[in-house]
């Protein structure tokens, strides 16, 4: 366990204390990171353990709980773990094994430490996974161990939803709640409209686009779908997503018809945010684009569905139905553009705590 900062009220409070009294770290403040969640391998066992964490959140799948227990066990978690086992393979990293989004969040708070440590040496950097491991839980606690009496927690969305932000901050407070000596914690806000984001976006983008072998006549920018019930029900996923398109479309001085915002990943029969980006690219290569790439900025690392679905699936079906270069845009993840954006939503959070 780290020792506690050394002040001259520590000192002095140690020196009341009762012989009896337990010894605890404190004086520091904690960061940590949360993605979404990842397998801890690609076999059915390990699908099914994530899967059914996963989809048995009830801001994932708002569903009659009784009808979607039995959707969930009889049918979902017995066919849907071999196929997403087989995408993960394809995108697995085998030197580490482990998946790439794993790597990259523990690559982003190894990098975010030493950036903050020279003007605030007392801050430590953690990070978890919402679903599978390293959990939330174990991040708060751990973190508690080492002093730290202030928390403040970054879900890695830059836009909101309850389906990603919100569950996060559920899980916080559940570990709150078996807690004597709680810290004080702060959320991070989303930061959609950030500039610093949209600056690192767009650089980003053009820097990979100007090392493509073709020129793109369209670019697809594709967030994470959602239930179009979820948007009724008042959530503000789709127009922070919008407002994130325009602004990046703006800075890229791109119309309407070469800069499009898409939907992926919908699942179920239920109707979700159009328009989707499957059936975006087919319509696409159909009416004679035949050089698109994807950009995915609602991800703040690679995961499966920019490495899988999206370089994989949808390129294929851009192929297949007449189109003939595709790129996937990767994503920020640990780069110099990715960092500056999480450095600073984590130093404007932290302003009055360090």
């Amino acid at each position: 366990m780290d020792q506690p900062i050394p002040t001259e009220e520590a000192a002095r409070a140690a020196a009341h204390r009762p012989a009896e009294h337990p010894g605890a770290a404190h004086g520091r403040v904690g960061v940590l990171l949360v993605n979404l969640g990842t397998p801890d391998a690609t076999d059915y066992w390990s699908m099914r353990r994530y899967l059914k964490e996963f989809l048995s959140d009830r801001r994932v799948i708002e569903e009659n709980r009784l009808k979607w227990w039995l959707v969930l066990n009889l049918i979902v978690l017995t066919l849907r773990p071999g196929r997403k086992g087989r995408d993960y393979d394809k995108i697995w990293d085998r030197e580490r094994d482990e998946s790439p989004l794993r790597g990259f969040t523990r690559a982003q708070a190894e990098k975010l430490a030493p950036r903050l440590a020279p003007q605030a040496p007392n801050v430590v950097v953690d990070w978890a996974m919402r679903y599978g491991d390293p959990s939330i839980a174990a991040g708060v606690l751990a973190l508690q161990a080492r002093g730290c009496e202030r928390l403040l927690v970054v879900p890695l969305y830059p836009q909101y939803a309850a389906a990603t932000t919100a569950t996060v901050c559920d899980k916080v407070f559940d570990v709150l709640k078996t807690m004597r000596w709680q810290p004080a914690v702060r959320i991070a806000p989303p930061w959609h409209d950030d500039p610093v984001y949209i600056e690192a976006l767009a650089t980003s983008l053009q820097a990979q686009l100007a090392n493509l072998s073709f020129q793109p006549d369209a670019i697809l920018c594709s967030f994470h779908g959602m239930p179009k019930e979820y948007l009724r029900k008042g959530d503000p996923y789709y127009c922070q997503c919008a407002k994130t398109a325009r602004l990046l479309r703006a800075r890229l001085a791109l119309g309407e018809d070469r800069f499009i915002m898409t939907f992926q990943s919908r699942f179920g029969p239920a109707e979700w945010l159009t328009p989707y980006t499957d059936a975006t690219v087919k319509a696409l290569a159909r009416k004679g684009v035949r050089n698109l790439a994807v950009v995915m900025p609602g991800f703040v690392a690679d995961c499966l569905e920019t490495l899988e679905e999206i370089a994989v699936e949808n390129a294929e079906i851009f192929r297949a139905h007449g189109g003939v270069d595709f790129a996937a845009i990767a994503c920020l993840n640990d780069s110099e553009a990715g960092m500056a954006v999480i450095d600073s939503v984590v130093r404007r959070e932290l302003q009055g705590w360090i």
